[in-house]
């Protein structure tokens, strides 16, 4: 069975760092490409940052420079560092995995929750 397990939400200040991690079980997550998405409140769920299998990262324009997403596949985890948060930041954070062969995040977290106080 397949699980994803995010960790490293909390409350943070405005200007302050988080580390997310994604654990994944269940699947070999060298083969996989990996991702972080976010919900806030309110709001429609958005890719936050996405690594191939080949360490290749992809991120949204926002997110450029402030976070950085990586991988270690001995460990079957893909962290996602943040810094220089602020409060529009403050969303559910959810971890996905989908093969290279396939177009679709098919396996996803429950998610962390990260919250930016001003």
């Amino acid at each position: 069975q397949v699980q994803l397990v995010e960790s490293g939400g909390g409350l943070v200040q405005a200007g302050g760092s988080l580390r997310l991690a994604c654990a994944a079980s269940g699947l070999t997550a060298s083969i996989y490409n990996m991702a972080w998405f976010r919900r806030a409140p309110g709001k429609q769920r958005e890719l936050v940052a996405a690594i191939t299998t080949g360490g290749s990262t992809n991120y949204v324009d926002s997110m450029k420079g402030r976070f950085t997403i990586s991988r270690d596949n001995a460990k079957n985890t893909v962290y996602l560092q943040m810094s220089s948060l602020k409060p529009e930041d403050t969303a559910v954070y959810y971890c996905a995995a989908r093969l290279t062969t396939i177009n679709t995040y098919n396996y996803w977290g429950h998610g962390t929750q990260v919250t930016v106080s001003s």
